[in-house]
């Protein structure tokens, strides 16, 4: 079957699309489109209540794909006047910022969750991410040598990113426990380094991407998308399915993702379960008897059993024994 997208959608500039590029770019499509369909069947097999990487990979593959449909069918650019390398206008591709808008703050999302990174720091993360992506659309967007400025911009905030994935996120106390490895949260460890190398190598080959396309027009559109493609699919099926993988043998009630609303029992709300008559419920109102707080223990928030901090004081110790 001929690939006839553009003739149906004429490009609209001159440097733009060729036939070889809209191919790619439904290949590239495909690959979004079988990922997608293979992260939802695991996301059924997942226990509910624990699906939320899942989720943040269906939403990442679902709009790469919708991106990638446009990108392929010729739809979703605008024609900007070149600064370098010769006269004429060359398509932007605004659809393509819009995908990197809401995929890549779900990505560090996702990869900052997993090590349990204070919210104000995720927040601020991810607000540099969008700093990122919207300046290097601006950028494109702008005619004159004013782009670079917004290049500049885009920099420094993916120097933060560096920073926070790099030295910062490696400082954090991992809440991850490990129910296979002996001292816990070291697999999650593990995996958050090297997924933040991975993917701050990847963050590093965008902006050369964007002064070598966008930005001086020294690659043609067709090398563009070959070069982005390749980018976009590293950066989500194959990193998405790797950090999935990692994450197969934690403790994700430890990440505290979990709602809490969902069931997969049908006793009725406010019924007492066998796990609670046994002992594991609320603390009795016996000195130290039940899962609760006892003498300045603590309740762990995911398990909802209580784990003392430190053991009962000698004397206190004593002091029960006399009592009885």
């Amino acid at each position: 079957m001929s690939n006839d997208a553009l003739d149906s959608n004429p490009p609209n500039a001159d440097y733009h699309l060729s036939n070889h590029g809209s191919d790619w770019l439904w290949a590239v499509f495909a690959l979004f489109g079988l990922s997608l369909l293979a992260v939802i069947g695991w996301t059924l097999a997942t226990r509910r209540g624990t699906r939320l990487f899942h989720q943040i990979a269906i939403v990442v593959l679902l709009t790469g794909a919708i991106s990638y449909f446009s990108m392929a069918s010729d739809l979703g650019a605008t024609p900007v006047p070149v600064e370098f390398r010769g006269n004429g206008t060359r398509q932007i591709w605004f659809v393509r910022y819009i995908q990197w808008f809401i995929t890549l703050p779900l990505l560090l999302l996702g990869l900052l969750l997993a090590i349990g990174l204070p919210l104000s720091d995720i927040l601020t993360t991810l607000f540099m991410a969008i700093v990122l992506v919207v300046t290097g659309l601006v950028g494109a967007l702008v005619p004159s040598t004013y782009k670079w400025g917004y290049y500049v911009f885009g920099l420094v905030a993916l120097f933060y990113i560096w920073y926070v994935l790099l030295w910062h996120g490696h400082r954090t106390t991992f809440a991850a426990g490990d129910r296979t490895a002996f001292a816990p949260g070291d697999r999650a460890r593990s995996g958050h380094r090297l997924s933040a190398y991975y993917l701050s190598f990847l963050l590093m080959l965008y902006p050369i991407a964007w002064a070598c396309s966008e930005g001086g027009n020294v690659i043609s559109v067709t090398s563009e998308m070959i070069w982005y493609g390749i980018l976009d699919l590293l950066a989500g099926p194959v990193f998405l399915f790797w950090f999935l993988f990692k994450l197969r043998g934690v403790d994700r009630n430890m990440y505290g993702p979990q709602t809490g609303k969902y069931t997969d029992s049908n006793v009725a709300p406010g019924a007492t379960t066998t796990a609670q008559r046994a002992g594991a419920g609320p603390a009795s109102t016996a000195n130290g008897v039940g899962a609760g707080p006892v003498n300045g223990a603590t309740t762990s928030p995911v398990m909802g059993a209580g784990s003392a901090t430190y053991p009962p004081s000698a004397a206190h110790g004593a002091q029960g024994a006399s009592a009885v």
